[in-house]
């Protein structure tokens, strides 16, 4: 069985789809976390992403894997564990730009098919109900208010570096996210959308604990 969990940053989805697993006994994947191996892999590099001779040739030569260690996923890039290095401001950034290339696209898509084969699992991301899984058996997408997930990010940018107050603010995580919004809902190839089966919950008002609920009866139901 696939669950698919769909929406824009601050939502909540990476904690939600990993408890969603959790209560259900299934696998979960991070594909954003996929995207921002990409991401990190070429910025230290130091690769020109427009270039497409040299993008293509480390898309070809970078060897990207998932290893679960203590029940926690763990991504790999050229047999390096890049995990901790995934979710800073710069590497967030550059991931949403990344998003928008077909041979990254390509690249991702292809692995995250391959890994579905004879397990149950939730999918986190973007476009994973209308793109990836269409089929799926259940399919979410969560949305929140802007200034909510942009006080949810900032918050959780703080707490991993309390030097990431010193130098962005709330307003300026606040556009960061709009800007995402407005990257990803209107981009060519697999631009960010509720499927027109997916049932949509708004994060906002609701606890983390509430949201998963709410998700797991309707999987049961």
């Amino acid at each position: 069985m696939i669950i698919t969990i769909d929406g824009p940053s601050g939502t909540g989805k990476s904690t939600v789809a990993k408890k969603v697993a959790e209560k259900l006994g299934f696998t979960y994947f991070d594909t954003g976390a996929m995207f921002r191996t990409i991401a990190y892999g070429i910025l230290i590099n130091r690769i020109d992403y427009t270039n497409h001779e040299l993008l293509t040739h480390f898309l070809q030569t970078a060897e990207l894997s998932l290893k679960i260690h203590q029940n926690k996923i763990h991504f790999y890039l050229n047999c390096v564990d890049v995990t901790d290095h995934l979710r800073t401001a710069e590497v967030t950034s550059l991931s949403s730009k990344i998003s928008t290339i077909k041979a990254i696209r390509d690249k991702l898509s292809q692995l995250q098919r391959d890994l579905v084969k004879g397990i149950s699992a939730v999918f986190e991301g973007r476009d994973m109900g209308t793109v990836i899984f269409p089929n799926a058996e259940t399919k979410i997408f969560l949305t929140a208010e802007p200034t909510v997930r942009a006080k949810r990010r900032y918050n959780e940018l703080v707490a991993k570096d309390v030097t990431f107050a010193q130098t962005h603010s709330f307003e300026k995580t606040l556009q960061d996210i709009q800007e995402r919004d407005e990257r990803d809902e209107n981009r060519e190839i697999a631009p960010l959308k509720a499927a027109k089966d997916a049932h949509l919950i708004d994060t906002s008002n609701l606890s983390i604990d509430e949201v998963v609920e709410r998700i797991i009866f309707l999987v049961k139901s």
